[in-house]
């Protein structure tokens, strides 16, 4: 799948260390994804938090490559650095909402992948993308960000579209396309498991609403 696999994600390493700027690279690739799910008014602000959540973290490691080498050290660094403001700041604040972004369009995948639909409209992605809404990001949404994210549902594109459009508008069956998503989540999926590890073990995560 063009989008999807066009800069594969390191494999996780055996101690879970994930080096930064791999994933910085690779996780720069997948903003487009919410550009396949029309909506503009709902999903602009979604791709452009994650696009801006990427280049703090980046801008971080940019200024001690060797001292922000792990996503880790980005982390137990800015603790030390920021005492009671963390992490609530920089770039663990940033990697915070990353993730909730990738989440969300893993679940969204995963979801797809796993062949759940409304039966009554198979071609739909509604059932899909509210499960990944509901998993990824609604606990930390506001009562109005909540409902416009919950209308959106009504102005996604066809299943057919949406696989079309993450290969780029090239024809491809769709067996094909939904064991591309299984070959990108079986990369990315253990990675984000790793990040919200790291994010529980060091009390890191937060929980108040956008």
């Amino acid at each position: 799948m063009a989008l999807l696999l066009e800069h594969e994600f390191k494999p996780l390493p055996a101690d879970k260390q994930i080096e930064t700027l791999p994933f910085l690279e690779a996780v720069a690739h997948l903003p487009p994804f919410f550009d396949c799910l029309g909506t503009p008014i709902v999903y602009s602000p979604v791709k452009a938090d994650l696009t801006g959540n990427i280049k703090k973290i980046q801008a971080v490691y940019d200024s001690n490559p060797a001292k922000f080498k792990t996503l880790q050290n980005i982390l137990e660094v800015e603790k030390e650095l920021h005492g009671s403001a963390w992490p609530k700041t920089g770039a663990t604040l940033a990697l915070m909402w990353l993730k909730r972004g990738l989440k969300f369009i893993l679940v969204l995948l995963q979801s797809i992948s796993d062949g759940e639909r409304d039966e009554e409209h198979p071609n739909l992605i509604r059932v899909n993308a509210l499960k990944a809404y509901e998993i990824a990001l609604k606990k930390y949404h506001g009562w109005m960000l909540q409902k416009l994210f919950t209308g959106s549902v009504y102005a996604l594109p066809y299943k057919s579209d949406l696989l079309k459009a993450l290969e780029k508008g090239k024809e491809v069956k769709e067996e094909e396309s939904i064991e591309k998503i299984h070959q990108f989540l079986t990369r990315v999926t253990p990675i984000l498991d790793a990040i919200y590890e790291m994010y529980t073990k060091m009390n890191a995560e937060l929980s108040y609403k956008a």
